[in-house]
């Protein structure tokens, strides 16, 4: 059988390359709206960052999607992101361990 090949992303905050399922994407629509894309196909600029709790705190410290972005983004959205990642990360590790 033939080797499916991996969609590969680069994390906004850490640079590192993913696979783009252990990713979310956050993007930039038409109007400057920012919003997390949970199906990752809306359209727009999209930026992707790693489920990861601590990366989306320093995400937020340094202020990462309004530098990607161009657009001047409210600390409520940041906010939004981690609780987020945060509930992304705890399914992750409980269905990875209940296998």
């Amino acid at each position: 059988m033939k080797k499916r090949k991996i969609p590969m992303r680069k994390d906004i905050v850490s640079g590192e390359m993913a696979p783009k399922k252990e990713l979310v994407r956050i993007v930039r629509d038409a109007d400057g709206t920012v919003s997390i894309d949970e199906t990752g196909k809306k359209s727009g600029r999209g930026a992707y960052i790693s489920i990861d709790v601590d990366r989306a705190n320093q995400a937020k410290r340094e202020h990462v999607f309004e530098k990607a972005f161009s657009v001047k983004i409210d600390d409520s959205f940041y906010d939004d992101l981690i609780a987020y990642i945060d509930h992304k990360q705890a399914r992750k590790e409980l269905f990875e361990n209940g296998q």
